[in-house]
């Protein structure tokens, strides 16, 4: 249940307030503030600190049904915005938040029904209730129509690890989700299978799925929502099941004696299921007392930006033939004492058509209508928090 819901922008001013069950002032506000001030990192703020969004945070943290409401365009909708918390909500409690049966209730904004509502004083909330609230799939409308009948699906995996100097897995988790777009005629009822279902942990469904079918046999069997949604989100904790997808041979040492350092840095592929690696990159917070680097990197390009010391080498594809390498010295603030510890190496990547956990879908099956749909499976694997210690 929530009581009361606040907007926020960059410089913390509250801009949109709305209230249910009772008012709660925005004092508030600032038990979140100084939380995420102690965290740093907007993702490490206890769950119990998070009464409220933030226009500038990653959708990532943040619950399900504001995940949906941080779709909108608040700033340029901000009338829009309200008439969605009045629909979704009733006395603080979920009661629409299924898009496609939002849209039936409130019509997208433009700017010819701008001007008219501005002059009639009317607004987008329609006069009769959607299809859906009244049938026993409410987050689908009723009269679906596609002249071409398609279900795509992306099996999307975030891979958050920590690895020591010597190579060995500190920590390694998997976070995935499975989205989906389904855009079929009539009232189709899908089957989703797949073939090592038993490694997922921490299974999140939407509504449509039926739980005691996947209880029973590791199934997902749903009539889905018309459109975009996200049919499912997983966790891989066991650790022994998390493939680290590349390995880094490193060394970053700082001198006793003399202004100097060294760096020399290798990334090559390690489980990818020969996929190739893509957008790969290195980001590194050096200590405040480096001045300048003088490296050489055998492919892709390095910055390091004075004001914040932070070096970024920006590698691209990795070629497993010749793997890239960066390598050269650090110029150290004079007199300054040897920095108490090294950096770590933040790593990003994509992989296309992999999931790391192994993780493949089946088959997909249609009931309930005769046409014959195009379907589709798509793979990506990518780097949440990815950190090589040195």
């Amino acid at each position: 249940m929530i009581h009361s819901l606040f907007l926020i922008n960059n410089t913390r001013d509250i801009f949109l307030e709305k209230h249910w069950k009772s008012v709660i002032g925005r004092s508030v506000c600032d038990y979140f503030f100084e939380a995420r001030d102690k965290a740093g990192d907007p993702e490490n703020v206890p769950p119990s600190c998070r009464p409220l969004i933030t226009t500038s945070s990653s959708s990532r943290y943040n619950s399900g049904l504001f995940r949906r409401m941080l779709r909108t365009l608040i700033k340029d909708n901000v009338v829009i915005v309200y008439e969605l918390l009045e629909e979704m909500l009733d006395n603080g409690f979920p009661l629409a938040t299924e898009s496609n049966v939002l849209k039936e209730m409130i019509k997208p904004p433009n700017i010819l029904r701008t001007v008219v509502n501005t002059l009639t004083g009317s607004s987008n909330v329609g006069d009769t209730l959607p299809t859906g609230q009244l049938s026993i799939v409410p987050w689908r409308r009723a009269g679906v129509k596609y002249s071409n009948n398609e279900a795509y699906f992306d099996v999307i995996e975030e891979i958050d690890a920590i690895i020591d100097k010597s190579g060995t897995t500190v920590f390694a988790e998997i976070q995935g989700v499975i989205e989906a777009c389904v855009r079929l005629s009539g009232m189709p009822d899908l089957t989703l299978s797949f073939m090592n279902p038993r490694l997922l942990d921490d299974v999140s469904f939407h509504p449509c799925v039926r739980f005691k079918r996947w209880e029973a046999e590791h199934v997902l069997s749903f009539i889905p929502p018309d459109g975009n949604f996200t049919l499912m989100t997983y966790h891989v904790s066991a650790q022994n099941l998390v493939a680290i997808p590349v390995y880094v041979k490193q060394s970053i040492n700082f001198f006793d004696s003399g202004s100097s350092g060294r760096l020399d840095i290798t990334i090559g592929p390690k489980q990818t299921m020969g996929k190739t690696v893509e957008s790969l990159s290195v980001t590194i917070p050096m200590p405040k007392t480096v001045l300048s680097t003088n490296l050489t990197a055998t492919q892709g390009s390095h910055t390091f930006d004075l004001a914040t010391k932070v070096l970024v080498w920006d590698i691209g594809k990795l070629n497993p033939q010749k793997l890239p390498n960066l390598k050269g010295s650090l110029s150290m603030q004079s007199g300054a004492p040897k920095p108490e510890e090294n950096p770590s190496l933040n790593i990003d990547m994509k992989i296309q058509q992999l999931a790391i956990s192994g993780l493949k879908v089946n088959r997909l099956d249609m009931y309930g209508e005769k046409y014959k749909p195009f379907k589709g499976v798509k793979y990506l694997t990518k780097a949440g928090k990815f950190q090589v210690r040195t």
